[in-house]
């Protein structure tokens, strides 16, 4: 079975910058053990979102969010947001999103 390369856009880093150093570790070491192997497999921790405007899947990590895209011809997951929910509530730098 072959692993996918990890890629982290610019605005992905940007996001995990607001977070704390052990939550950012928290993160992408959840990144790494998700997403190198079948990221497009459903899991509780991994799933398809209906069309919105940030990315076609999720993987939540606790409260955090890590929104990405799969290139399955060149094996790369490409992370293009990370961010957090409190309640029902989406947080990307702060900022309240909607999907």
């Amino acid at each position: 079975m072959p692993s996918y390369i990890l890629d982290m856009t610019e605005d992905a880093n940007e996001d995990l910058s607001c977070y704390r150093a052990f939550e950012r570790k928290t993160i992408t070491d959840e990144m790494a053990v998700q997403l190198v192997n079948e990221p497009d497999v459903e899991t509780n921790s991994r799933r398809r979102l209906r069309d919105n405007p940030i990315a076609r899947w999720e993987l939540k990590v606790g409260k955090f969010r890590v929104f990405y895209e799969i290139d399955a011809d060149e094996q790369i997951v490409t992370v293009i947001s990370v961010g957090h929910k409190e309640h029902n509530v989406l947080y990307i730098r702060g900022k309240v999103v909607q999907l």
